[in-house]
């Protein structure tokens, strides 16, 4: 059984997440998404929220599960027992900081990385420009999903 691990801080997620962790369920085994408990950035969803968002959007796809972590992205694929991670990539921007964290992953571990490059349509989509549409009362609904759209509009209504 050969499995991957598809991580960030999905914060919120996207359709262009969702469209790699598909990709990644229709390749691999078992995926596991790893949401990342950040404590050097102040997130909008607390990991357990992104966790649930997720495991809605997941939910009818059985080889993928959705865990929190924080700590070295490479000791919490240690206790999974995942053989890959994957990450998605938008630009060459995304490229030069994700091959550097693959190289220091691999120096740390030994686990291989692999890219995937986004859909075109969801070359542009990042969580931070969502949560900035979304705050600015702007149209989020085809960017994530129903469910995604619904808690950051409570969110910000919260705020007010």
């Amino acid at each position: 059984m050969i499995s991957c691990m598809v991580p960030g801080s999905f914060d919120p997620p996207t359709k262009g997440h969702l469209d790699v962790i598909k990709r990644c369920a229709g390749i691999f085994d078992h995926v596991v998404v790893a949401v990342v408990a950040n404590p050097s950035k102040e997130p909008m969803f607390t990991a357990e929220e992104r966790q649930d968002l997720l495991e809605e959007c997941v939910g009818d796809w059985d080889n993928v599960e959705v865990d929190t972590f924080s700590g070295l992205l490479v000791d919490f694929a240690s206790l999974k027992g995942v053989d890959i991670i994957v990450k998605g990539l938008r630009a060459m921007t995304d490229f030069d900081y994700e091959f550097q964290m693959s190289q220091m992953n691999r120096h740390l571990s030994n686990i291989v990385t692999m890219f995937v490059a986004t859909k075109p349509e969801y070359g542009y989509l990042s969580s931070s420009l969502v949560k900035q549409v979304a705050g600015l009362g702007g149209a989020i609904d085809s960017l994530v999903p129903d469910l995604v759209a619904k808690a950051l509009k409570e969110r910000f209504a919260d705020d007010n």
